[in-house]
């Protein structure tokens, strides 16, 4: 079975990054049902950072496959595989440069996958125990291949994001995440919205609203894609 196989990487990647000293989260969702209907759904993250005076280093990896009855066949609805990384020097406590990487896979997309370069300037507005907020925007360049042609074209985009962090009280946090990547062929923006609340020091349930839109899709699709998920998130600490 590929899913308990990926769950398993998953797990043994985050035990060998935080023996180096790297921090992180893990998310998992699953769900199937079986008699009148029959659905699975799996939806898995991982989160890793690791920080000095200087630099913070980001890797984040996502996936959703899910699988359901059309026309009375059982077969893939969805199939996203995305992969972000990013590297920031800090000028001063708020102020940083940030080179950014983000690659997306997707069967059910306009673009059969595209990959994000930028360079961002950020700047933290509020960073305090309870509550961050910091905004990035800068030029990158995508290169993407178009589902319906099979073109692989490249153009110039504008980033932008903000995160958003709050913590409600000493188990419960609301966190925001914002990007938008604008150039001349499409314009995708993400808006993720979760609260998250602890179980222990390293478990928590997480409930989160992600929506995802694309200015141009082929005729006949939808242009914004929503999904509301449920996990359990696993933490863990380097050394």
């Amino acid at each position: 079975m590929r899913k308990p196989i990926a769950l398993a990487l998953m797990a043994l990647l985050g035990g060998e990054l935080q023996a180096q000293g790297w921090t992180g989260t893990g998310e998992v969702g699953l769900a199937v049902s079986r008699g009148n209907s029959k659905s699975e759904t799996l939806n898995a993250k991982l989160g890793l950072n690791k920080e000095s005076e200087r630099w913070k280093h980001d890797f984040g990896l996502q996936v959703l496959r899910v699988k359901g009855e059309v026309d009375d066949e059982f077969e893939l609805t969805a199939n996203r595989y995305e992969f972000t990384s990013s590297s920031a020097y800090k000028f001063n406590p708020r102020s940083y440069m940030v080179g950014a990487f983000r690659y997306e896979n997707d069967d059910f997309a306009p673009f059969e996958y595209q990959g994000i370069f930028s360079l961002s300037y950020g700047y933290k507005v509020i960073d305090n125990e309870d509550t961050r907020l910091s905004f990035e925007a800068g030029p990158g360049y995508r290169r993407a291949k178009d589902r319906t042609t099979g073109d692989v074209d490249g153009n110039a985009v504008a980033r932008g994001k903000v995160d958003f962090r709050r913590q409600l009280t000493e188990t419960t946090e609301l966190t925001n995440a914002f990007l938008v990547e604008a150039g001349s062929d499409n314009t995708f923006v993400q808006n993720e919205l979760g609260v998250s609340v602890k179980i222990n020091s390293s478990l928590a349930l997480k409930t989160a609203l992600q929506a995802r839109h694309n200015a141009e899709v082929a005729p006949g699709k939808d242009k914004t894609d929503t999904l509301f998920t449920t996990n359990l998130v696993f933490g863990f600490l380097g050394h």
